[in-house]
């Protein structure tokens, strides 16, 4: 039973941080490459980050620079830390396990003075 199960998240203020977490289970999660994915109200969902299998990381331009895509393959997680937020950055944040994927449910990120 595959499970994602991300937690971290909530409300900020411009130019602060967040670190966000997501615990896996139900597969061997090191052979798997792992994303976060974001969602903003109207908006299609967009790849923040993502972090392979050998330690490779890619980043969207919108936040390379601001956010780090981590692992840790002992405790099943990854984690995004995220500083110097910006109001765009408000959405629902998803972990996504790739190839083949899987969604967690999400959690709630709001940047807002």
């Amino acid at each position: 039973q595959v499970q994602l199960v991300e937690s971290g998240g909530g409300l900020v203020q411009p130019g602060g941080s967040l670190r966000l977490s997501c615990v896996a289970s139900g597969f061997s999660f090191s052979r798997y490459a792992m994303s976060w994915y974001r969602q903003a109200p109207g908006k299609e969902r967009e790849l923040v980050a993502t972090i392979g299998t050998g330690d490779n990381k890619i980043y969207t331009d919108l936040v390379k620079g601001r956010f780090t895509i981590s692992r840790d393959n002992a405790k099943n997680s990854v984690y995004l830390q995220m500083n110097s937020l910006k109001p765009e950055d408000t959405a629902v944040y998803y972990c996504v396990r790739l190839s083949p994927g899987y969604w967690g449910q999400g959690t709630q990120v709001t940047v807002s003075s």
